[in-house]
């Protein structure tokens, strides 16, 4: 057997026959009670947020730390019989209750993600959702009308738009480009500017327009339709939402098949009887 042969062998079994023996390896003791890697990955689950801006480097000594600290002190209260009091076993079972569902509702949720489903919801919704038209513009900010005016002359005499732009116009985002807004639908503007740009043709300036910000000069560099989002692109959404879905129509058909009895409410009235037909 080559060394290149028995590595790879050797590789395949570390991979494949520690997986238990690592989650179960012992990385720490106090009182001679194991912290083992299993410990660590629920530790982390649970108090993840807490250490979100740590350093990586030190996330894990801090996790060790906070078992250290949860092993002592579940010892000194087992020592203490807090274990054995009405209310910690119902606090016990509770939790057990919550663990138990969350691990099932995990499960089912994963699931119902499969490429297939996620390919089948990106082709339904984006089947039914309406073209969207797009304007590429760019403009010139001012603040009075009379300004607006001579800009549109400026241009009219063949000066170029964006240096015009980046010499007048008072927009701060985008005046250093030109006067450049990117790609914008109709709802991305404020209504006077929205009107004004999608009535233009490709190339042409407007007339001066009224804002809430002031004088606009208009230039429409292009139009069209809004592409569709890219499967990949939204593919953790669509996951999240499959995820979602089959977790919320498992509760409801749990619901549905349950018996269930509110003992604190009073009992409903029973419905009136039809009267009897001749």
């Amino acid at each position: 057997m080559s060394s290149a042969r028995f590595i790879a062998v050797l590789g395949f079994s570390l991979l494949a026959v520690p997986a238990f023996a690592q989650a179960d390896k012992v990385v720490a003791k106090v009182d001679g009670i194991a912290i083992t890697e299993k410990d660590i990955a629920l530790a982390s689950e649970d108090i993840g947020e807490r250490l979100a801006q740590l350093p990586e480097e030190r996330k894990r000594d801090e996790v060790i730390n906070y078992l250290v600290d949860l092993k002592l002190g579940a010892k000194a209260a087992a020592a203490a019989k807090i274990g054995d009091t009405p209310d910690f076993a119902a606090r016990l079972a509770y939790f057990r209750d919550k663990v138990l569902l969350d691990e099932f509702l995990t499960r089912e949720g994963k699931k119902a993600v499969t490429a297939d489903a996620a390919k089948k919801l990106y082709d339904e919704t984006t089947k039914a959702m309406a073209p969207e038209e797009e304007a590429h513009a760019r403009h010139i900010l001012v603040e009075e009308e009379a300004q607006a005016k001579t800009v549109v002359e400026r241009l009219k005499k063949g000066e170029d738009f964006a240096k015009v732009a980046a010499e007048l116009s008072k927009d701060p985002g985008s005046g250093k480009e030109g006067g450049d807004l990117g790609w914008f639908t109709k709802d991305r503007m404020v209504p006077e500017f929205a009107e004004a740009a999608f009535k233009l043709n490709k190339g042409q300036v407007s007339e001066p327009v009224k804002s809430q910000f002031g004088w606009h000069v208009i230039k429409l560099e292009d139009k069209r339709s809004k592409p569709l989002p890219d499967f990949a692109a939204v593919k953790p959404q669509i996951d999240q939402y499959l995820e979602r879905k089959a977790q919320q129509d498992m509760v409801l058909a749990l619901r549905e098949k349950a018996k269930i009895e509110r003992l604190d409410q009073p009992a409903a009235a029973p419905a009136p009887a039809e009267p009897k037909k001749n």
